[in-house]
């Protein structure tokens, strides 16, 4: 049985606590925010402490907090030479306090409030000061899925740029089309099964091969046409930017 605490109250926080709430063999056995409020509605008040001086004894203490908080919370944990790991995608192994043994234990996905993930399909990137916390960690991990892997702090950073690229700023680009079509009318939805054909896409092949529409054709005319029809300043210049973008890439020259 693997004794799990979990620090933090956001949407990690939470969906991690409710992955492993019903795992046989991990064991949630406090969690800790400073409001002391409970992480799901099954949870029992006396499993949550907004004391970090009263936490309990634990084989992993999960740092499921926000970048900047990582540090200072690190040190002040009222023990010394435990696992200690943060979740963040962007923050190294280095942060944390020396007091314990670091790690990191990533799942590199995008969680909502409201959206229910599913864990066995999420990648889980792990590190650790040394191979026995490590293989710990992996064993924890496989009891959510089966995609772990072992990454370094500097490949974890280059991951964490990756995934602004593939999941917030398209996100805000799936945002702007959003706004596009509010403005003028027109039902977002008609577009969801483009969106979901161009996800699926890419998982099947690489995104280069998968690039259409009219920057990469040098559709001049076309262009024109989109850039007449915005009138947001922003949405102009994005839209710009992203052709030139990918006419540069492909070699074609506006």
């Amino acid at each position: 049985m693997i004794r799990v605490t979990i620090l933090g109250a956001g949407n990690v926080a939470k969906h991690l606590y409710s992955a492993f709430y019903n795992q046989q063999l991990v064991t949630i056995v406090q969690c800790y925010n400073r409001r002391g409020i409970p992480l799901h509605t099954s949870q029992k008040q006396d499993t949550v402490t907004s004391n970090i001086n009263a936490l309990k004894e634990a084989d992993v203490y999960i740092l499921a907090v926000s970048d900047d908080a990582i540090k200072g919370i690190s040190e002040l944990l009222p023990f010394t030479n435990r696992l200690v790991v943060h979740t963040s995608g962007s923050v190294p192994m280095s942060i944390l306090n020396n007091a314990n043994r670091g790690g990191v234990f990533y799942p590199l996905q995008t969680f909502s409030k409201d959206k229910d993930i599913d864990f066995s399909t999420v990648p889980f990137c792990l590190e650790s000061k040394n191979v026995e916390d490590l293989e710990l960690l992996k064993k924890l991990t496989y009891t959510l899925s089966e995609k772990v892997y072992s990454i370094s702090s500097e490949q974890r950073n280059i991951l964490h740029v990756s995934a602004v690229f593939v999941n917030n700023f398209t996100n805000h680009l799936f945002s702007i089309g959003n706004d596009i079509c509010t403005t003028h009318g027109v039902p977002f939805e008609v577009l969801h099964p483009l969106i979901h054909e161009t996800v699926e896409k890419i998982t099947k092949m690489n995104p280069d091969l998968a690039q259409t529409g009219p920057a990469i054709r040098n559709d001049s005319k076309t262009i024109e046409r989109h850039l007449g029809i915005l009138t947001d300043t922003t949405q102009k210049e994005i839209y710009q930017t992203l052709t030139k973008a990918i006419q540069s890439k492909y070699g074609k020259k506006l």
